[in-house]
């Protein structure tokens, strides 16, 4: 297909400040057609799966004014900046990036193609035709943090984790400090996987972390391997970024679900009215980014009262994860007392809290 042209509107008149300074605008759209790339498999019951919900709810918001496709299993680098320039390529508006590490390949595209709009998930770099997005995903950890902390039983929580990026320490720490506040006893094994969808490594970091008495496992990776070895193993467990209750109807306690749709649906309507822009958005429980699968009927009465304040304080402004006194790892103050970290510091968190044992991979 050859690419799409847009309507440019002629003369001194329609030039405005932005495009003078070289900022690109964008008119609106009888019709638009939205890309989206996967870094695992839309069927992984996790993080692709998720987002390619958010691409279906697109399809039904606005029918045949809006044409989408994908690509899944796209390696993070080369791949990806091929990925997308044949999506610009073939015509597409708007291609959604759906991993931190296409952000890169994200800015290369987007140079080449400056009237294509790019959105990118969980990065930081913008441009005139990049936006960024994310979900505060650490306000969900604080709440299965706050579960994990009480129904545990060896005191021995796991975590498989998938790389060192601030996005997953900030769900560590967030996780810890919040079961560390039920359970003072509370420890953390951490195994790192250096992948996002690997189901092998995914399982056998779960079986490694339960040889170690661990009866509480987490995850911030995208299969449902770990779910299944939790179930058949009798312990506890929590979806990641999806329900994930069919795999392991008697072992998970919830899921943090990452909904996208609302914020899909409007960025497309966006490019449909001509009224889009590059701009960040994190988005959290008050904004219905982060959501949660029904409680296991199973878990204690208390313990789901205690997790659905914690929703319920975060929702309502109430309550923010991070607030002090906390310290780092190695003892030196951090927080003060109902001190709250700043988003900027949240960002780019390198730093484990104090009382987590695990070493930070280089």
């Amino acid at each position: 297909m050859t690419m799409k042209r847009r309507t440019v509107l002629a003369g001194l008149a329609g030039t405005t400040a932005a495009a003078a300074l070289g900022v690109p605008t964008f008119a609106g759209k009888d019709k638009v057609k939205a890309g989206f790339i996967y870094v695992g498999p839309v069927g992984d019951g996790g993080w692709s799966f998720q987002h390619d919900q958010g691409r279906k709810a697109v399809e039904a918001a606005y029918g045949d004014k809006v044409e989408t496709s994908y690509v899944e299993s796209v390696p993070e680098g080369a791949d990806a900046e091929r990925v997308m320039t044949q999506m610009a390529l073939s015509g597409h508006d708007i291609i959604f990036a759906t991993s931190f590490g296409y952000m890169d390949a994200v800015q290369n595209v987007a140079k080449k193609f400056p009237k294509v709009k790019f959105e990118h998930a969980t990065g930081y770099k913008r441009a005139p035709n990049v936006a960024t997005y994310s979900s505060r995903f650490y306000e969900g950890r604080a709440v299965i943090g706050t579960i994990a902390g009480m129904v545990t039983r060896t005191n021995k929580v796991g975590y498989i984790a998938s790389y060192p990026i601030p996005e997953v320490i900030r769900g560590i720490n967030s996780a810890f400090i919040h079961a560390r506040k039920k359970n003072p006893n509370v420890e953390f094994k951490i195994v790192w996987v250096f992948t996002w969808f690997d189901p092998s490594k995914e399982a056998d970091a779960a079986k490694a972390l339960i040889e170690q008495g661990c009866d509480v496992i987490m995850q911030h990776t995208d299969s449902t391997a770990p779910m299944a070895i939790a179930e058949k193993a009798g312990i506890t467990a929590f979806g990641q970024a999806s329900d994930m209750s069919a795999f392991g109807p008697h072992a998970q306690a919830t899921a943090i679900i990452d909904n996208w749709a609302p914020y899909y649906v409007d960025r497309v309507g966006k490019v449909l009215d001509g009224t889009w822009k590059s701009e960040d958005t994190w988005g959290g429980i008050a904004s219905g980014m982060v959501a949660f699968a029904p409680f296991n009927e199973n878990l204690p009465a208390e313990v789901k009262a205690a997790a659905q304040k914690m929703i319920d304080d975060i929702k309502s402004g109430a309550y923010h994860p991070f607030t002090g006194p906390l310290n780092k790892q190695d003892g030196t103050p951090w927080l003060k007392p109902g001190e709250v970290a700043d988003d900027g510091t949240l960002a780019g968190m390198n730093f484990y809290v104090e009382g987590i044992t695990d070493t930070i991979p280089s």
